[in-house]
């Protein structure tokens, strides 16, 4: 693959930004993390600098090394990395009189700029910076102003590189797109051609080189990525792929037998595994979050390996993996730390002798539906919500036991049958219930109870990376609540979730 980009990340709250909006544009790109510059810079047609939190004049700023890209490839710097070009090439970076933060407009935009193509003054953009670009570096040309930043956008002469103090891939600046394919396609000079078909093409080609002869097996979750992923390695492998659905005893209420029947059909090699009472035991009186994933985690790669040494010449595991579990799991966004660990990121224990496959690993989720789609399969299954490889165990905080499983299954049926009867299951990204380790004072018919205490959650997301909470009707909202109150034995409150990721995540644990 040629026509792709690499963006260095230092950091920012951004950069998954940076990688959508230019696979928008249906070209590839891959994130790095500064400090870790790929060896095969040739596999790269132009290069793109993150913002980052760090200010370049602190002492432990990041300083990439950026001799083998200046000059020799386009190159696109984003607020701190035009900062740091201004800086260390003969520029001057100060603080800035107040905080440069939210929308301004650009006053000033030099004429004949292909880098500006289409991009007039008054276009509205996104600045988020506490420091500003005094002075130029060398061979430094102004090419946009805003009311209070001076040096909003500049090239270097004689180089293809670029600088914006603005955030392009943030929806309020509103020629963001525009400006993105002025430097891909018109100045790198970039094909667009990264498109679904192209994808599966691409990578069912590779995976035929890659696993040849050999057997896979993968764990099917029922959710859209093992799905996908099942399909690519079905097309590459035919019947050398196995897939395993594993009830965990943590899945929706009767979810395994449905999504069992859900894969009849499908020309997929599908066994069934019922591990419930394994997971249960397991997780026994564990209450803090990432002990309940790493156990969960390690019982799945267990009962893989248990099944797989069934199948004569297994070698290979094939997992759902996509691009945000990578970001969130191994920190590949510079100097950021972990937020969660997954139980499909991060490689296998030495015992298992099984390589893994990840046909997804790159895929953010809408691009995940994409392929699926242009594959051929179900839009109902496609448009399935996400479900945590973890299931209801992270959704049960603290300890786990059987009764909260079917308290939480029991509620978690109601809320999401409710969505899909009202017509609001497909407006929903993500839905789903918690169950607070609190117990709570009602009254039902007369008598005081002290029972637990459920929060419902729906958000709206493109990707997962960032979300905000769905404002449900409160007609619904009083129907569901009422619903569960009346129904499950052990809940007498209901709460809704109100929270945006970040500063929440969309799980509670």
């Amino acid at each position: 693959m040629q026509n792709k980009v690499l963006i260095l990340d230092f950091g920012s709250q951004y950069t998954q930004l940076i990688a959508r909006r230019v696979r928008e544009l249906n070209i590839y790109c891959e994130i790095h993390p500064f400090h870790k510059v790929p060896e095969h810079l040739s596999d790269f047609k132009a290069v793109i600098l993150s913002g980052s939190p760090f200010s370049v004049r602190s002492e432990d700023a990041p300083h990439p090394d950026l001799s083998a890209i200046r000059g020799k490839k386009p190159l696109l710097s984003v607020c701190y990395g035009a900062q740091y070009l201004a800086h260390f090439s003969g520029g001057k970076v100060a603080p800035s009189a107040t905080r440069e933060y939210g929308r301004a407009n650009l006053s000033y935009v030099k004429e004949g700029e292909l880098f500006f193509e289409a991009i007039s003054e008054g276009s509205q953009v996104w600045m988020s910076h506490s420091d500003t670009i005094k002075e130029l570096p060398t061979n430094g040309v102004r090419l946009a102003s805003t009311g209070d930043v001076q040096n909003a956008a500049y090239r270097i002469e004689g180089e293809e590189t670029y600088a914006i103090q603005f955030h392009p891939e943030v929806y309020h600046s509103t020629d963001g797109k525009q400006l993105l394919d002025n430097f891909l396609i018109k100045i790198s000079d970039i094909q667009p051609d990264w498109t679904p078909d192209s994808f599966v093409d691409t990578t069912v080609s590779d995976l035929k080189k890659r696993l040849g002869d050999d057997k896979v097996v993968l764990g099917l979750s029922g959710g859209v990525d093992s799905t996908v992923a099942a399909i690519l390695l079905h097309k590459a492998i035919g019947t050398n792929l196995h897939c395993i659905f594993v009830n965990n005893g943590l899945l929706r209420k009767d979810e395994f037998p449905a999504v069992l029947k859900q894969y009849e059909g499908m020309g997929l090699n599908v066994k069934g595994v019922d591990a419930s009472a394994r997971f249960l035991d397991a997780l026994k009186g564990e209450s803090d979050p990432e002990g309940k994933r790493k156990i969960i985690g390690k019982i799945f790669i267990d009962v893989f390996d248990d099944e797989s040494k069934k199948i004569e010449n297994a070698k290979w595991l094939g997992q759902g993996t996509i691009y945000p579990d990578v970001i969130e799991s191994v920190s590949v966004n510079g100097p950021s730390v972990t937020i969660k660990s997954h139980h499909n990121v991060g490689g296998l224990p030495d015992y298992m002798k099984l390589k893994v496959v990840e046909p997804l690993r790159m895929l953010f989720k809408d691009e995940v539906r994409r392929v699926g789609a242009s594959m051929g399969i179900d839009s109902e299954l496609l448009g399935r919500h996400p479900f945590p490889g973890p299931g209801l165990g992270i959704r049960i905080l603290g300890d786990i036991t059987p009764e909260k499983v079917r308290i939480l299954q029991e509620v978690d049926a109601i809320f999401i049958s409710g969505l899909k009867r009202d017509g609001l299951y497909d407006k929903v990204w993500q839905a789903g219930a918690m169950l607070l380790p609190v117990n709570s004072v009602g009254v039902m018919g007369d008598e005081r109870t002290y029972e637990k205490c459920v929060a419902l959650r729906a958000v709206e997301s493109t990707d997962g990376m960032t979300a905000d909470w769905v404002n449900l009707p409160y007609e619904f909202l009083q129907k569901t609540s009422n619903e569960i109150i009346n129904k499950v034995k052990g809940v007498n409150r209901v709460v809704y979730d109100i929270s945006s990721k970040p500063p929440a995540t969309i799980e509670w644990e």
